[in-house]
């Protein structure tokens, strides 16, 4: 057995048929038009005899349930472990509905059975076949393609837009794999802030991040993919003051993000052979509120009035609130923490971490500034999603991404979850450092 790193990347078109339900925003609206393609790409990697798989795919968010069956798919068409495979999205809101969406639009089974599935198993199976010995380059530079997008109007309130004074990550890193004799196998680009430039847009699209990867691509010769890290509270920051716009922004916005991607790759200065590839797979458990009583969630439930006139996110607050009170009333157990089983993979000084949310930047800012690895790339909406994870100092200010987090789950997590979630993936990261 060999300590060179072998990588294998393979990339499967996964882009729907025109009519298709696009999500992102409810209502949902048909596709018209392909602006251009989506793709899933893994990207397989070997070392001291032990392989892992870590993908993305162009659309929005995967149903829980899909990210199992994906992961599963991948690991008998690749013969990787199910628990050495990372699969997230980019979170455009320009792709096939992966997941339903109450008021929207329902989930396009027919999509994922006849193109999502086989692409997946395909890509999979394509990269481990073409493993071969390779050379990795890091580069990282200052970005402004995304903003906090929380907005804050003079009364405190929280509006989906653009905040000047918040929290967001400038980090744009690009990690680029060439073969010893210098030919190009590929790139990953990896930046944090949503998908959301082309608005209600009737076009197909990976959005801003699909001209960074096209650009890429183009000057070095390698397969390229986005995977996209603090998205949370971060968004497009586009040139109208808001997150969302329509596809000509997309592509304006895109023109900034490709010149910042092709000037990270263009700094690599050092290219090595002898980077240990290692994967970890382990439990961090994410404690729950105290449940209230039946009598204080009853009365939640009838200030929300008629559920016959409750409409988008409404209906899934109140599936929530019921989800408590059947829990309370059937006499089960209450737990007081969830455990969320995941997987770590390290190359050298680069480590891709999964998080099964929309995480907020402060969170993966934290947990870069602590990690053992100088190049900590948190993921967003990976190997599983339930919707936002706010930072603490944010919960006090609300808006949407708090009341998702708080109204959605028949158990909502501790407003103090960022820490648990800090210090378990600083934990995992020191345990597969150490390896």
């Amino acid at each position: 057995m060999s300590s060179s790193l072998m990588v294998g990347i393979a990339r499967q078109d996964i882009t729907p048929p025109i009519g298709a339900w696009l999500m992102g925003y409810a209502p949902g609206r048909r596709a018209e038009s392909v602006g251009d393609h989506l793709n899933l790409t893994v990207y397989a990697f070997e070392s001291d005899g032990i392989r892992s798989l870590v993908a993305t795919a162009d659309v929005c968010l995967m149903a829980n349930p899909l990210y199992i069956t994906v992961r599963e798919v991948m690991a008998e068409a690749s013969g990787v472990p199910f628990d050495h495979i990372i699969i997230c999205t980019t979170h455009t809101h320009s792709g096939p509905a992966l997941r339903g969406t109450p008021g929207g639009v329902p989930q396009d089974t027919e999509y994922i059975d006849r193109i999502f599935l086989p692409a997946a198993k395909k890509a999979a199976a394509e990269a481990v076949a073409v493993l071969r010995p390779a050379l990795v380059g890091i580069g990282e530079i200052h970005s402004d393609v995304g903003v906090n997008r929380r907005g804050m109007k003079l009364d405190g309130s929280i509006v989906l837009g653009q905040d000047p004074h918040g929290t967001y990550d400038p980090i744009m890193t690009v990690v680029s794999f060439r073969e010893p004799d210098g030919k190009p196998i590929g790139n990953l680009i990896h930046y944090g802030a949503h998908n959301t430039a082309c608005g209600k847009n009737p076009e197909i699209s990976r959005d801003w991040c699909g001209v960074a990867i096209d650009r890429l691509e183009a000057e070095s010769g390698g397969i390229t993919a986005f995977f996209n890290g603090c998205e949370g509270d971060c968004g497009p920051r586009l040139a109208n003051g808001q997150t969302t716009g329509n596809y000509q922004l997309a592509l304006e916005l895109g023109g900034h993000a490709a010149i910042d991607a092709v000037n990270a790759w263009r700094s690599i200065k050092e290219w090595r052979a002898d980077l240990p590839m290692k994967v970890i797979a382990e439990d961090i458990a994410l404690p729950f509120k105290p449940m209230p009583s039946e009598a204080d969630l009853i009365k939640e439930i009838e200030t929300m009035g008629n559920p016959e006139n409750l409409v988008g996110l409404q209906v899934l607050s109140y599936k929530a609130l019921l989800g408590r009170l059947e829990l309370i009333r059937s006499g089960q157990k209450i737990e007081s923490e969830k455990l969320f089983h995941t997987t770590v993979v390290s190359i050298g000084p680069l480590a891709f971490f999964p998080i099964p949310f929309e995480i907020f930047s402060r969170i993966t800012l934290r947990i870069r500034e602590f990690s053992p690895y100088p190049y900590t790339l948190s993921l967003s909406n990976a190997n599983n999603s339930n919707f936002y994870f706010p930072s603490i100092d944010q919960i006090i200010r609300g808006g949407y991404e708090v009341w998702a987090f708080t109204s959605f789950n028949a158990q909502p997590f501790a407003d103090d979850s960022e820490q648990h979630l800090v210090e378990g993936a600083v934990r995992l990261l020191n345990t597969l450092n150490q390896k």
